[in-house]
């Protein structure tokens, strides 16, 4: 069995057929799939396809870095922290914090916002014992900024979709304890992501879709699925020179570790 440990079902592009596409995960072997949270308006739609498959798909809280606004910003925390302490609570259980990290792929306007939202987020996740997924984009510096004034907090969590070098690997490791969620880009053709995964330990590692977005090759331009990951797994079994049963089973273990599912 595979972990799929970042997809959106409920993302409109998904949403449409979603039931038939966690069949298709599961035809392929993907036995348990992780929901990362978004923002206030796409969580409904979240719960709504997460509560008909308990035990399969599993659900984070927190908001992505990209939803933020100077606006919302405040509104869209409260809203986290009612649902995260059961005073508002109309969904179910959530299994991590994320996705929450930064993002300045299109520009810093919200820079300093995205960081206060993320430092209160990883607060959060140290005060309930849940582990983190991080979302970055252009952004690294000040993530590092942001860790290390954390530090003390003792984080665990995966860099979802990590593009890093090995020495970014390294310099979170040294404050908290983190895996590297690796998806579709991984089979991109002269992609340097495949020099930093030979040095990067199995047991830091974990697959991930993104679905609907990044799919692996042959589906680059399409719609990805969570049924698309065991062609990521093979990728990373290629690149680690080891069978892929044995990425299957390690990828499992750190997934079923690290998100206590």
């Amino acid at each position: 069995m595979f972990v799929d440990t970042h997809t959106h079902f409920y993302d409109e592009w998904l949403r449409p057929d979603a039931e038939a596409a966690v069949q298709r995960a599961l035809d392929a072997g993907v036995g348990k799939m992780l929901q990362a949270d978004i923002d206030s308006r796409e969580r409904p739609f979240m719960w709504e396809i997460g509560r008909k498959y308990p035990g399969v798909l599993f659900q984070m809280l927190g908001v992505y870095p990209g939803s933020l606004t100077a606006e919302n910003w405040q509104d869209e925390l409260d809203q986290v922290f009612s649902l995260a302490s059961g005073v508002s609570a109309p969904f179910g259980e959530f299994i991590a914090i994320g996705e929450v990290g930064l993002d300045y792929h299109e520009g810093k306007e919200y820079a300093a916002i995205q960081k206060e939202a993320l430092r209160i987020q990883l607060e959060l996740a140290s005060a309930k014992n849940l582990p983190v997924n991080i979302h970055l984009r252009d952004a690294w510096e000040d993530f590092f900024e942001v860790l290390e004034d954390c530090a003390h907090l003792h984080l665990r969590g995966n860099l979802h979709c990590f593009s890093g070098s090995y020495e970014t690997y390294e310099r979170a490791n040294r404050s908290g304890e983190w895996s590297v969620g690796i998806g579709g880009v991984i089979t991109f053709k002269n992609n340097k992501l495949v020099q930093v995964l030979q040095r990067i330990p199995l047991e830091r590692i974990l697959l991930e879709t993104d679905a609907p977005y990044l799919a692996p090759t042959p589906h680059r331009g399409e719609r990805n699925e969570s049924s698309f990951l065991p062609l990521i797994a093979a990728k990373v079994a290629e690149v680690k020179g080891v069978r892929l049963e044995e990425i299957e089973t390690i990828t499992t273990q750190n997934a079923e570790r690290l998100f206590a599912i």
